[in-house]
């Protein structure tokens, strides 16, 4: 079956929300990658070696959950098993933004944690992100790494390589780039004039309940 003209309005989604990521300087032209659960086993991801600050409709590819690339004219992402694997793992899940927001980035980097405790919006969005132990890029070890990770959270650190978020909708996994952005440009401004005031336990809890 023919599957290039199929899934439009999704794959615009997809594509919308690349060149967003890109506008807002979340990740940079060549990294990054974004997909969106379409059926119980299609899913609609950003192709590999594609501007990502220009992306159209037609460079976002469509794959099986069996790893099947369904547009032969278009190279599948190096992460596309990472996200076969999430979306297996996690039948909730129904979008993946995986990104290289700078500041986030760097805690990747340090391995220190990004302290969500300072706003009530970071707390509510992203509880706590999870660090995720170093793999290289596009492997099997990386996607099983992460789909056994995204169990414990939403939001995830991977080592030296970037930022993952899952969601209900690309909105919300967007939201919560940039939120960790944020979170993690507050974390970094915070300890460098070693004066912080995080919410309180009582505070955290409360925010816990309603939002979380």
């Amino acid at each position: 079956m023919d599957y290039t003209k199929d899934y439009k309005a999704e794959r615009k989604k997809v594509a919308g929300f690349m060149r967003r990521l890109y506008k807002q300087r979340l990740t940079t032209t060549s990294g990054g990658n974004i997909s969106i659960r379409i059926t119980d086993d299609i899913i609609a991801i950003t192709a590999s070696a594609t501007d990502k600050g220009r992306m159209r409709w037609k460079e976002v590819g469509l794959m099986n959950l069996s790893g099947e690339n369904l547009t032969p004219g278009l190279k599948p992402s190096i992460e596309s098993a990472m996200h076969i694997s999430i979306y297996k793992k996690k039948k909730d899940v129904l979008t993946i933004v995986h990104a290289h927001p700078v500041f986030a980035y760097d805690f990747t980097a340090m391995k220190s944690k990004i302290d969500t405790t300072l706003t009530a919006e970071a707390c509510a969005i992203l509880g706590e992100p999870l660090i995720v132990p170093y793999a290289l890029m596009g492997t099997a070890e990386l996607a099983g790494l992460v789909s056994e990770s995204v169990l414990i959270s939403d939001i995830l650190l991977l080592e030296n390589h970037g930022i993952l978020a899952t969601g209900k909708s690309l909105l919300q996994a967007f939201d919560k780039i940039e939120v960790l952005e944020n979170a993690a440009r507050m974390t970094f401004i915070v300890e460098l004039a070693r004066n912080k005031s995080p919410l309180s336990k009582a505070r955290i809890i409360e925010i816990e309940k309603h939002f979380r």
